[in-house]
């Protein structure tokens, strides 16, 4: 796993600096769906991943963001988000970074996320902890959901009823609320306890899987929006320090169930 490690780490750096440097500098926006968009400067950094993945491991399979999947039954299978908050870089806001995830036989071994801008690297090995920087990180011990700072989907918009349920309920119990507008920044904060959860409702796999093996590694927990493990064919997560975890998955499975009946 070291060498696979190593290898995401190398190439989520690349690709951070690569965009670091072509910050505000975007000449194509192309439209995906309902203010969904991928920039010039996306598949740019995702060729540069992909391609280097495939010369060291071509028997690996590959799900990208931009360029989709091959290889996705294959043991080894490579994630990529190679620009996570797309909509912040678009307006040169500077919370973005580059996610890359392995799985193996669907299980997340290994993550990295990469923030271009504060250098900062954060580093999953299944079994061999979560580091950033090369400093071993965790998740906070904070017990009162009245002490904690969260993040939350800031795309209420494709789910207002229920999405705006849960963040009434958790207005009421937490100390304040963040909207980010970038997966790898916050899963990145609720590991090494800057945050002490988060909920997103509309994550893809290339969204969360950079982050998952991290934040298991550095001691939290992660689960779809059902409570149940969280796999590479889920959509939105919840991710906290284990000692609040429940409360917020009460909240969120209240409004699911509201939604479902």
């Amino acid at each position: 796993m070291k060498e696979i490690v190593n290898l995401a780490a190398d190439l989520a750096k690349e690709a951070g600096v690569f965009l670091l440097q072509n910050f505000g500098n975007i000449t194509q926006i192309e439209k995906k769906g309902d203010r969904n968009f991928a920039t010039n400067l996306d598949k740019e950094a995702e060729k540069i991943i992909i391609d280097k993945v495939k010369t060291k491991f071509p028997e690996h399979g590959i799900i990208a963001e931009e360029s989709g999947n091959s290889g996705e039954n294959n043991e080894y299978v490579w994630i990529i988000d190679p620009l996570d908050g797309t909509h912040n870089f678009m307006r040169n806001i500077d919370i973005y970074g580059v996610s890359i995830g392995v799985i193996y036989k669907g299980d997340f071994v290994a993550g990295v996320i990469y923030m271009p801008k504060d250098k900062e690297l954060y580093v999953g090995d299944k079994g061999n902890g979560a580091y950033k920087n090369g400093e071993k990180i965790s998740v906070s011990s904070t017990k009162d959901l009245k002490e904690c700072s969260i993040s939350f989907d800031s795309s209420i918009r494709y789910a207002p009823e229920v999405m705006l349920g849960v963040l009434g309920d958790l207005a009421k119990e937490v100390f304040n609320i963040r909207m980010l507008g970038s997966s790898v920044r916050q899963l990145s904060y609720v590991a090494e306890g800057t945050l002490d959860l988060a909920v997103e409702f509309h994550d893809r796999p290339w969204d969360f899987a950079g982050g998952a093996c991290i934040i298991k590694e550095a001691g939290g927990t992660l689960t779809n929006l059902r409570g149940c493990p969280l796999t590479y064919n889920d959509i939105g997560y919840i991710v906290s320090n284990p000692y609040v975890y429940g409360n917020v998955k009460d909240i969120v499975s209240k409004y699911l169930n509201k939604s479902s009946k």
